[in-house]
């Protein structure tokens, strides 16, 4: 099994900074595409972020310019800078991460417990 775990969230004034990280452990033996996604209640969850294994990123319009996905393959994390941040930032935010456990299984997609991230006008 593969366990993300986020850590970073907080509450943090509007045009502040916060850095999520998430961080993978477990059995597994490679781990591809990550992503953060953020959810509020009553909505969908939604993707921020993603980075490939190769480094690729793709971001959500409304978040283009203030957010940084990377990764450190080495670590088996990767990380959120979120910048300039606006209170429709305010979010539960999740890491996803899909893994396979040995050479010959299929991917499987694994998420996180979340991390809480509120954002003050």
């Amino acid at each position: 099994q593969v366990q993300l775990v986020e850590s970073g969230g907080g509450l943090v004034q509007a045009g502040g900074s916060l850095r999520l990280s998430c961080a993978a452990s477990g059995r597994f033996v490679s781990i591809s595409g990550v992503g953060w996604y953020r959810q509020t209640p009553g909505k969908q969850r939604e993707l921020v972020a993603q980075i490939t294994s190769d480094g690729r990123t793709n971001y959500a319009d409304s978040v283009k310019g203030r957010f940084t996905i990377s990764r450190d393959t080495a670590k088996n994390t990767v990380s959120l800078q979120m910048s300039s941040l606006k209170p429709e930032d305010t979010a539960v935010y999740y890491c996803n991460a899909d893994a396979r456990t040995s050479f010959t299984s299929r991917w499987s997609a694994y998420w996180g417990q979340g991390t809480q991230v509120t954002v003050s006008s």
